[in-house]
């Protein structure tokens, strides 16, 4: 079997990422939901990935893979784990201090039960971070937990670096903000993914699809992503039952 021109390869990726949307995500960006059901949300979030995705990011690194891809992936570990390329501390403790902006205190997120769906889903991302073909977890990692459903329009219509004003006006118009009063002070974790997101989104897609080139290499990356997938729909769904959220 031949592998798939980069095009074709790269838009299956697409078509995957544009189904990353779940149901009452719309919920929990209205202003509708309590206290209480944005902090088993975090909770959540914080215990799956947030607090250990530069780990994540470094067993992929771990892998050896070419030495252009590990800069790449050495660059996002610094981000990460330090902020060094932003503000000087690292996404979690950024995480952290939005959570406090919140009402919620670090003791909140430092023993976090986690839900059988979300469990799976860690053991999914502990599993596929240390596979032994490392784009595979790359695409995982890179593509699927940083993407969202707006990676078509990011890599059809590439955003620029934005200005620190512009950054200003959409923490403004950031729902933690708008609905539920956190500070714009303590948000400096979207200042940061704002500062850096500019051509991130290109990096992990040339990535993934200029070292998939084999036949076998494509498969096993939808076929991750696929699976990415639905790990993560059932990690959503379980969030959204624990907070009493129904489907309209």
């Amino acid at each position: 079997m031949k592998p798939l021109p980069a095009s074709k390869f790269r838009e299956q990726i697409l078509g995957l990422m544009d189904r990353k949307h779940h149901w009452a995500w719309p919920q929990f960006a209205d202003g509708t939901l309590t206290k209480d059901q944005l902090k088993i949300h975090f909770q959540q979030e914080y215990a799956v990935y947030v607090r250990d995705f530069p780990v994540f990011l470094a067993r992929i690194h771990g892998q050896n893979p070419p030495a252009q891809v590990r800069r790449m992936l050495a660059d996002n570990i610094y981000e990460e784990d330090t902020g060094g390329l932003s503000l000087g501390k690292s996404h979690p403790e950024l995480f952290l201090v939005m959570m406090e902006g919140l009402g919620f205190s670090a003791k909140d997120f430092e023993q976090v039960a986690l839900l059988p769906a979300s469990r799976a889903y860690r053991a999914w991302l502990d599993a596929v971070s240390n596979r032994r073909d490392w784009v595979v977890g790359a695409a995982a990692l890179t593509i699927f937990v940083e993407g969202s459903i707006n990676d078509r329009q990011e890599i059809q219509h590439p955003s620029q670096p934005k200005t620190r004003d512009e950054i200003e006006t959409a923490i403004t118009r950031h729902p933690l903000v708008r609905h539920h009063g956190a500070p714009p002070a303590c948000m400096d974790l979207i200042r940061a993914h704002q500062a850096v997101e500019a051509g991130h989104r290109h990096d992990a897609y040339d990535m993934v699809a200029s070292h998939a080139v084999t036949a076998a290499q494509q498969k096993a990356v939808l076929a991750c992503l696929k699976k990415s997938l639905s790990f993560w729909l059932r990690y959503r769904d379980g969030v959204a039952r624990i907070c009493g959220l129904r489907r309209s």
